[in-house]
């Protein structure tokens, strides 16, 4: 195969369309009024960017691990080294070289920072070889790969995240792999995924369900409780007689029905197309989340940033 070709599928095979999970990083400066902040958003950028790089070595070591599972899946079969398109010589070159960059890379930011990218890599490696084969333990490795990428983006920036958007974090990751499990179960059963013997239909609900309710209500209790900053413009000085008798945590609950429509278009995703198991694909193709998304950010800065 042409080198070309070779490293395409190389590049296919460290699945890019999954970094959107790294977004993370930028929540503390995002509800901390710093995103415009130049220093701080770069910062946020490089962690980012070695978060991709960590993430994508985890992608190639499952890939790795999981071949043998992956060649009797209908779609993942498709994938670069189950269907042969990249030797395994190659991946495990490259695994091993974006952990080294990953490393190198965090280092030069914090020692901590370092230490939390080696425990990312470290998780996963447990994941691919231990708890996805143990009932719940998988999806809450899952969850905790999320808090990692959240405590890193705090840690580098200095900019501490309210105990209620750690809650959403957390409640939202188990939802979405709750989810992931729920369509795998559904559409593949257990030829794919062992430990899906161990899981029923009504507990997967069950965890779709409560963990849906959990993010809901931790995000409106952010919203309501915690009072976000405010960063003062032309505008808000324009505006502020007209607003002066509302308290701005009352207007940042302008945000929660956004999160509600968000979720409960995802579970109409999930229980009527059975659609889940590629949740980066869902949030970057499908309309309405998209418009979704963008509406709830356009209301979310412009009540930090803007009035």
């Amino acid at each position: 195969m042409p080198t070309k070709s070779r490293l395409w599928y190389l590049f296919k095979a460290m699945r890019p369309n999954q970094w959107v999970k790294n977004f993370v990083v930028y929540v503390a400066i995002l509800f901390n009024g710093q995103l415009f902040n130049g220093p701080l958003f770069l910062i946020s950028t490089y962690a980012f960017f070695i978060f991709c790089a960590i993430s994508s070595a985890s992608y190639l070591l499952n890939d790795i691990i999981d071949l043998p599972y992956d060649k009797l899946h209908p779609v993942k079969k498709n994938r670069p080294l189950a269907s042969g398109k990249v030797t395994l010589a190659d991946t495990s070159f490259t695994m091993f070289l974006l952990v080294l960059v990953a490393l190198a890379g965090a280092l030069t930011l914090r020692i901590a920072f370092g230490s939390i990218i080696f425990i990312f890599f470290l998780i996963h490696v447990l994941y691919s070889t231990v708890l996805k084969k143990q009932i719940l333990f998988d999806i809450f490795a899952i969850s905790f790969s999320f808090m990692l990428r959240l405590f890193g983006g705090e840690l580098i920036t200095g900019y501490h995240v309210p105990i209620w958007l750690w809650l959403t974090t957390f409640f939202f990751s188990l939802f979405i792999a709750s989810v992931k499990r729920h369509s795998e179960f559904i559409n593949q059963g257990s030829k794919t995924r062992p430990v899906l013997t161990k899981y029923t239909n009504e507990l997967l609900m069950f965890l779709v369900n409560a963990f849906a309710v959990l993010s809901i209500f931790s995000y409106s209790f952010y919203a309501f409780v915690e009072k976000p900053p405010h960063i003062r413009t032309k505008l808000s000085y324009i505006l502020e007689p007209i607003f002066r008798s509302a308290d701005t945590r009352k207007w940042f609950m302008l945000t929660v029905p956004f999160v509600v429509f968000g979720v409960a278009r995802y579970a109409q995703l999930l229980y009527e197309q059975r659609k889940g198991e590629a949740p980066e694909k869902l949030v970057t193709q499908d309309k309405t989340l998209i418009v979704t998304i963008l509406l709830w950010a356009l209301v979310l800065v412009s009540l930090i940033y803007v009035i």
